[in-house]
């Protein structure tokens, strides 16, 4: 499975990163671990939301189109 996540930093609550991953465990352990720079001066992380999805190019669509004015939309009125 490939997962399309968003994290929400806990002491910086208007902090969100949208990521994808084949391996969501992992992935939120290394958000929290600080071994990603784009997060790590906002840990720790708590996963706010997820999407698995069994075709990997499905996933990594899904995360860039989440990244854009009109999934910043769709996802603000119907994921969270």
């Amino acid at each position: 499975m490939y997962y399309v996540y968003r994290i929400q930093s806990v002491s910086f609550t208007e902090r969100f990163y949208i990521g994808f991953t084949a391996d969501l465990r992992k992935r939120i352990e290394a958000h929290n671990a600080g071994k990603n720079t784009s997060t790590a001066p906002f840990r720790p992380w708590r996963l706010m939301f997820y999407a698995a999805f069994d075709e990997e190019q499905r996933a990594r669509d899904f995360e860039l189109y989440l990244k854009t004015g009109s999934g910043h939309a769709f996802a603000n009125k119907r994921l969270w």
